[in-house]
């Protein structure tokens, strides 16, 4: 298992106490972290084994977050699924193994042959085509209805077009993105 940190958030305290604070802060954040990631990655590696899928493990820690990726086995889109069904199931399993082992709950995200990554090139576009023609149009979109990380990332992209917004509404498992044209 390969094992990757990666600091993402240089936080400037604003006094002498909070300067000394601030490094064991993020470092025991950090820690947790990473211990997360390990906790995460011998879960998923059990799993593979048990299925006698080949995978390797990368782990790393984005955006105040655990990232576990697994990648390089030809049976891993197996593990992803129909529109990720599979992957967000693994992801939910993973976080609770995580949550038993430290007793906090996880925000941990994985991803299995990058398909989170082709994922979120597919729907930065989607927002971003869809704001330009509400945009044209004057007249509000509604996309279908998408799980939690794929309505953030349509909502980065069209937060990137001036003169459209966008909002969540419904449900789970039925919420989606509305993109309105701004007043």
């Amino acid at each position: 298992m390969s094992e990757t940190l990666q600091a993402t958030d240089d936080v400037e305290a604003s006094s002498p106490a909070e300067a000394e604070a601030e490094p064991q802060s993020q470092s025991k954040t950090e820690d947790l972290l990473v211990q997360e990631g390990d906790i995460a990655g011998d879960y998923l590696e059990r799993l593979l084994d048990l299925l006698d899928y080949d995978g390797d493990i990368d782990l790393d820690v984005e955006s105040g977050r655990a990232v576990v990726s697994i990648d390089g086995g030809e049976d891993l889109s197996k593990l992803v699924g129909p529109r990720g069904n599979v992957l967000e199931s693994l992801q939910e399993l993973t976080r609770l193994a995580v949550q038993q082992e430290t007793g906090v709950r996880s925000r941990l995200m994985l991803d299995i042959a990058q398909w989170r990554a082709g994922r979120r090139a597919e729907l930065a576009e989607l927002g971003r085509s869809t704001a330009e023609k509400v945009l044209a149009s004057g007249e509000r979109a509604r996309l279908h209805p998408m799980t939690p990380f794929e309505r953030k990332v349509v909502h980065d992209a069209v937060a990137a077009v001036a003169g459209v917004h966008s909002e969540s509404e419904g449900e789970e498992p039925q919420r989606r993105v509305i993109i309105f044209p701004k007043p």
